[in-house]
């Protein structure tokens, strides 16, 4: 076996991986698991219940014979067996959510003994907490800590970039604004524990403010022209057909997350032990990144859609901040969602027939001088998607094994070590080319001019 020739050791281990996301995360990377040039040698898969792990292996193996792969005994509440898992493992994958509740004890474990981390988290209060907790052990011990790696909130964070990407100067952006539409032949049935997260969000809103209350502001990017206007609470976007509000995730919080690091590191984070090649690579990479203002709307091709999405959050935020309230969004998730979200998640064949479709919507100026002159209305748009297959079962799973590979393959390109979002760490690799030879894709839609 190849970890009984790294003393026991393995490339990766994967943290509950007998739940809903975890099980498809397991079979996305056996695809990879000892595959020529594939740097995944060796693989265990780790949580509370064996019976459960074996059978989400057996599962994810399908149509062939489950290989030989350790089952490792780990709970979030046993710091002792975290500690044995971070011990055993170069690079540990946490799919056991909700992190608000389990994330915590495991990032500890893994900054304390110098084991890189990558989590699909899309809570901004998880993420910030272990951030202002943990990143300076992690920086000194070298463990690579990296939440939202997967749908929330690499889209995103790639996406931004593309869009950014494509103003060449003199031309340069004010805003991009992201349009989420989730699309299936069947029905759109999401992840429990995304909505637990969300109901579970809205109860600890005030501990994410007193957090930011209490550390040092973030550093602001220059950004060219004036702050955007609010806009209208609903929104109908003719260029790409939709109509859309104000989607109130972790990805508009994660990319000013890296554009505030990239404002004090312009070339970005250095490498472990970067070649030459790979610093001149990085430096042009982020030297034709340009900074905006983001935001994130979720779309619908019908009014009808938005008024239920609205009806959802609405219910949400009206009950989630009492006790009494997110027992009932928590017990009878099928009613309050108006049938989005269930217990049981949705089926392999709802999985299979679902998409989404991201569209950023750029507005911004043909030549940046013309905003320095107090011109302040936008003459340019650029349009561009990001495109993939269901968000939380198989593009997730897709994400996050790309960002696991380039981890193991390219860890002397990447941070030392430290609590980062993923865009400045993994923006300036392959991460884009990898994930477009599996399945999700990145297009330049349109270029145009505003009339005034």
């Amino acid at each position: 076996m190849e970890e009984e020739q790294n003393g026991g050791r393995f490339d990766v281990i994967i943290l509950g991986a007998s739940g809903f996301t975890g099980k498809y995360v397991l079979r996305e990377a056996l695809k990879f698991l000892g595959a020529p040039s594939s740097p995944l040698k060796s693989i265990a898969i780790a949580g509370r219940s064996p019976q459960k792990l074996t059978q989400a292996l057996e599962w994810a193996s399908r149509p062939n014979p489950p290989p030989t792969i350790p089952i490792l005994p780990a709970d979030t509440a046993d710091p002792s067996s975290l500690r044995a898992l971070c011990a055993r493992a170069a690079l540990l994958l946490n799919c056991a959510g909700p992190f608000r509740l389990h994330g915590e004890p495991v990032v500890a474990a893994c900054a304390a003994a110098g084991c890189d981390y990558l989590d699909i988290a899309g809570e901004p209060e998880f993420m910030e907490r272990v951030e202002a907790a943990h990143h300076e052990r992690a920086a000194e011990t070298g463990a690579l800590v990296v939440s939202a790696c997967g749908f929330d909130s690499v889209p995103a964070e790639l996406g931004a970039m593309f869009n950014s990407r494509q103003w060449v100067g003199p031309a340069a952006p004010n805003r991009v604004e992201a349009y989420v539409a989730l699309e299936s032949e069947k029905r759109i049935v999401g992840n429990f524990a995304t909505y637990e997260s969300a109901v579970l969000g809205v109860a600890s809103a005030h501990k994410l403010q007193q957090l930011r209350r209490s550390r040092p502001r973030k550093p602001r990017p220059m950004i060219p022209g004036p702050p955007p206007s609010k806009g209208e609470t609903i929104e109908k976007q003719k260029k790409i057909g939709l109509w859309a509000v104000k989607l109130p995730s972790a990805d508009s919080i994660v990319v000013r997350r890296t554009l505030a690091i990239l404002t004090e590191n312009p070339h970005g984070l250095p490498g472990l032990n970067e070649s030459p090649e790979m610093v001149e690579k990085r430096d042009a990479f982020w030297s034709s990144v340009k900074p905006a203002h983001f935001g994130v709307k979720i779309g619908s091709k019908s009014l009808l859609g938005i008024l239920r999405i609205i009806m959802v959050g609405v219910f949400i935020g009206l009950f989630g901040s009492i006790g009494l309230g997110r027992w009932l969004l928590l017990k009878f998730p099928s009613i309050f969602s108006l049938g989005w979200f269930r217990k049981n998640g949705p089926s392999e064949e709802e999985v299979e027939s679902a998409s989404f479709k991201m569209w950023f919507v750029g507005h911004g100026f043909s030549n940046e001088s013309i905003a320095s002159q107090g011109y302040t209305k936008p003459d340019m748009e650029i349009i561009t998607r990001v495109m993939g297959p269901e968000v939380g079962y198989l593009t997730t799973p897709i994400i996050l094994i790309q960002c696991a590979l380039i981890l193991l393959s390219q860890r002397n390109n990447l941070p030392k070590g430290g609590v980062y979002p993923p865009g400045i760490v993994f923006g300036p690799t392959d991460l884009q080319e990898r994930l477009q030879q599996n399945g999700i894709s990145f297009d330049i839609i349109s270029k145009s001019t505003i009339s005034s």
